[in-house]
């Protein structure tokens, strides 16, 4: 057995993790306010929402500052998200498909081609999840 290619139990993108954190202030706070919202979604419970937007806001970190202003203004969908079993991730992956077809192909062809396409691109969503 070759000992310098042993395979660790850790997946690798998980290795380096601690380090990295312990490294980079910035990546510690935002790590942890990641998993505070997951912790949010995992429980679905919007009541730590409001102090978890603050601390968002006090991390000195712009774009975590701008997300919470972009959160609080449209809170009452974001509780709703949280704290609701329902998704709309099937209808937003299918949105999404729709919008790289036409990127592909602008100017080639109308409404049938692109009906065509959209209809394969669902085939093939349904038959690899």
């Amino acid at each position: 057995m070759d000992h310098h290619h042993a395979v660790s139990a850790q997946p690798a993108r998980h290795r380096g993790t601690p380090a990295l954190l312990e490294h980079c202030p910035e990546l510690d706070r935002t790590h942890d306010l990641v998993r505070q919202f997951a912790s949010m979604l995992d429980a679905r419970d919007a009541a730590p929402l409001p102090d978890w937007l603050d601390h968002l806001a006090a991390s000195g970190l712009p774009a975590l500052d701008g997300l919470a202003k972009a959160i609080r203004e449209d809170q009452p969908a974001v509780v709703q998200g949280l704290t609701t079993p329902f998704s709309s991730g099937v209808n937003e992956g299918r949105i999404t498909d729709l919008k790289l077809q036409k990127r592909i192909m602008p100017g080639r062809a109308r409404v049938p081609l692109l009906r065509h396409r959209v209809i394969l691109m669902a085939g093939l969503r349904r038959s690899y999840p």
